[in-house]
C-alpha cells in the first residue's frame, strides 16, 4: 500500500463552520473509531486545526481539551501541545491554524470563548486530523 496522507489521515469535525456569538463546546472526536473490517483504529497522533472564515466583531480564543472518558473535560496540557492556540479576531479573516496534541488522552474536543460583546461574532470552524493509526488504510465508511 502507498502511504499517502489519504491512507494515513481522517478529518473529523469538532466545531462545525458557523457564526459563533458566545462560547461553544466542540463536539466529541474518539481516536479509537471503528473500521470497516469491525478492527479498531487507534490514532497515535492528533492535530487542532482552526479555519477562520470572516470574523466582524468579538475576540474569539480556541482552546482544545481532552478526556479519558468522554464525560470530564480539562484544558489539553501546555506540555501536550506543538504550535500556539489561537484567539481570532477580526484581523485573522482566512486564516488557518494548526496545535498538534502529543498527550495519550482519548477523546478530544476544541472549544471557543467569545469576548467583546460580538454582534455578529465571527465564522469559522475546526476539525480534528487523526494520524498514523495502528491499522491502514484507514476505513472511510
Amino acid at each position: 500500500m502507498r502511504r499517502t496522507v489519504y491512507n494515513h489521515v481522517r478529518a473529523v469535525a469538532t466545531l462545525g463552520v458557523a457564526a459563533y456569538t458566545a462560547a461553544t463546546d466542540g463536539s466529541t472526536v474518539d481516536r479509537k473509531l471503528s473500521g470497516a473490517s469491525g478492527t479498531n483504529e487507534w490514532h497515535q497522533s492528533a492535530t487542532l486545526l482552526v479555519h477562520a472564515g470572516t470574523i466582524t466583531d468579538g475576540s474569539h480564543a480556541i482552546t482544545l481539551e481532552v478526556s479519558d472518558d468522554g464525560q470530564d473535560w480539562d484544558a489539553a496540557p501546555a506540555k501536550d501541545l506543538q504550535g500556539a492556540l489561537p484567539t481570532i479576531a477580526a484581523a485573522d479573516d482566512g486564516k488557518v491554524y494548526e496545535v498538534g496534541y502529543l498527550g495519550t488522552a482519548r477523546y478530544l474536543r476544541a472549544v471557543t470563548t467569545v469576548s467583546g460583546s460580538p454582534e455578529t461574532g465571527g465564522i469559522y470552524g475546526a476539525v480534528i486530523l487523526l494520524g498514523f493509526p495502528n491499522v491502514t488504510p484507514i476505513s472511510r465508511t
